[in-house]
C-alpha cells in the first residue's frame, strides 16, 4: 500500500514538473512577442505568429523539451524570413539530438522558399513539379538546354522524379531535375533528423524532394538567394544583441556513431 502511495506521488511529481516545464516554455515564447514583431517587420502580424508558434509546440512534445535557446533561434530565424514555423509547407521546427542535447533545427519548407523568391523584385516565375511514370517527360542539358513534361490525364503511376523552374524578369532562365531515388539518398545522406525518425521527409516526402530540387535550380540564378538559403538546417542559438540572425553562427554539431568501429563521429555535413 505504502509502495502504492509513493509510486503514485512520483507519478503526479513527475506530471507537475512537466506540466510546469510547458507552461515555462510557452510563456516564453508568449513574452519574445515584441522581438518577433521587430523581426516580422509589416509581413506578418505577430499575434498571429506567436499563436501558430505555440500550437506548433503543443502538437510536438519534443519541441517542448528542446533547448530554448535552439527554440527560440529557430522560431526568430522563422520570423525574419517572414515564414510562418509549421503551416503550409513555409517552415519547420525540427527537434533532434544535437552533441547529446535535445535542440531545435530551423528548417524551411519548399513553399517557403517560392514565397522568399517572389520577394525579389527581378523574380519572374518560380515553378516546381512531380513528375509521374506514365508522364511524358523528357529534358537535355548542354549548350540548348530543354524540358517538355506532358502529365498524363488519367492513371498516372507512382511519381518519379521532381523538377523546378525560374526565370528572372530580365531573362535568365534555369531548371533542374531530380530523381526520386536520388531524392531518398539525399535524405539519407543529409537529413539527421531523417536518420532520427522524425523529419519533414518521413512526413512530407514530396514536400522535401520538392525544396530540394528548387534549392539545386536557385543556385544557378543570378539572384542574392543564398542569405535565406545558408538559414536552412540550422541550430542558432537566441540572443537579444543579434538583431540578424543570418550573424548568428550555425551551431550543429551531430554526433554519429562509426558502424564498423564503433567511435564516435562528428559530421559537418550540409545539404546540397
Amino acid at each position: 500500500m505504502a509502495t502504492e502511495r509513493l509510486n503514485q506521488a512520483i507519478t503526479q511529481n513527475t506530471a507537475v514538473q512537466t506540466q510546469q516545464k510547458q507552461n515555462t516554455i510557452f510563456d516564453l515564447v508568449q513574452s519574445k512577442k515584441n522581438d518577433f514583431a521587430m523581426a516580422l517587420g509589416k509581413s506578418l502580424d505577430p499575434e498571429r505568429f506567436v499563436r501558430i508558434s505555440l500550437t506548433t509546440l503543443r502538437q510536438n512534445p519534443k519541441l517542448q523539451a528542446c533547448s530554448a535557446v535552439s527554440l527560440l533561434g529557430a522560431l526568430m530565424q522563422s520570423a525574419q524570413l517572414g515564414l510562418e514555423p509549421n503551416l503550409l509547407g513555409q517552415s519547420y521546427l525540427i527537434p533532434f539530438q544535437n552533441k547529446g542535447q535535445l535542440e531545435c533545427q530551423f528548417q524551411i519548407g519548399y513553399k517557403g522558399l517560392i514565397k522568399l523568391f517572389y520577394n525579389s523584385p527581378n523574380a519572374q516565375l518560380l515553378d516546381v513539379h512531380e513528375v509521374y511514370s506514365n508522364d511524358k517527360f523528357d529534358y537535355e542539358f548542354g549548350l540548348t538546354p530543354s524540358l517538355t513534361h506532358k502529365p498524363a490525364i488519367t492513371n498516372r503511376g507512382e511519381v518519379i522524379a521532381y523538377y523546378a523552374i525560374a526565370k528572372l524578369k530580365e531573362g535568365a532562365t534555369s531548371f533542374a531535375v531530380l530523381s526520386k531515388e536520388d531524392a531518398l539518398n539525399h535524405a539519407k545522406k543529409f537529413s539527421q533528423a531523417y536518420k532520427g525518425g522524425y523529419s519533414p521527409w518521413t512526413t512530407n516526402f514530396d514536400e522535401m524532394a520538392k525544396k530540394t530540387v528548387i534549392k539545386m535550380v536557385l543556385k544557378y540564378m543570378p539572384l542574392s538567394t543564398e542569405r535565406f538559403i545558408m538559414q536552412d538546417e540550422t541550430v542558432k542559438h537566441f540572443d537579444n544583441t543579434v538583431i540578424d540572425m543570418t550573424e548568428s553562427p550555425d551551431l550543429t554539431n551531430y554526433e554519429e556513431i562509426n558502424p564498423q568501429t564503433g567511435e564516435v563521429m562528428t559530421s559537418d555535413q550540409k545539404p546540397a
